[in-house]
């Protein structure tokens, strides 16, 4: 006898519906088989599967006494039950717990970050301050203002030549002002 031939099954759900507990046990020994195959085939995982096949006679049983012969297939019910339970599974596999999903991280800088940042403006400012005049306005404006030498020569009423003299000048000077703090402003190579 076929699993899908829709009077038997149908009558044997009839029969659960009404009480027969062994026309249940008769269901479930033609129906098992097919909705675990299935399960498996799509999930890959036996455990699953025996779940998947356990949940979808537990539905049939709940709408036995609901059940109205010849509107559908008994088997393609529960292929459809079934079909929906591996759905459902495999979009929890996909689906990351949200205790699992890492914080996303805060675009600001962390405190030690700012802490650094500050010190280095510091740093910087106390060794500008003992730089010339003229010196410190032309690496103010060409490094920290980010200027053209020939717009500084403007400003400052100089060469470009000047411009390029006071600036290499200013930041040999910073450089040398800056060299005994270089580990504690964070900077561990040669290029900070």
């Amino acid at each position: 006898m076929k699993a899908d031939t829709p009077d038997e099954d149908a009558a044997l759900l009839a029969r659960y519906a009404a009480g027969d507990a062994a026309a249940a046990g008769l269901l479930a020994t033609r129906l098992t088989p097919l909705m675990y195959g299935h399960a498996l085939r799509v999930l890959g995982d036996g455990a699953e599967a025996q779940d998947v096949a356990q949940e979808a006679l537990m539905r049939l049983w709940k709408i036995a006494p609901q059940w109205r012969a010849g509107e559908a297939k008994v088997s393609t019910w529960i292929y459809r039950v079934v079909a929906n339970l591996c759905t459902d599974l495999l979009r929890k596999r996909r689906t990351t717990p949200l205790d699992d999903v890492a914080e996303p991280a805060d675009p600001a800088p962390s405190a030690a970050a700012q802490m650094q940042q500050a010190a280095r403006v510091d740093a910087l400012q106390a060794a500008l301050a003992v730089l010339p005049d003229r010196q410190r306005q032309a690496v103010v404006l060409r490094h920290i203002d980010g200027l053209a030498n020939p717009e500084i020569a403007s400003i400052l009423g100089v060469g470009v030549e000047a411009v390029e003299s006071l600036t290499a000048r200013g930041k040999r000077a910073l450089t040398a002002a800056l060299a005994d703090q270089k580990e504690a402003l964070g900077y561990q190579d040669d290029n900070g």
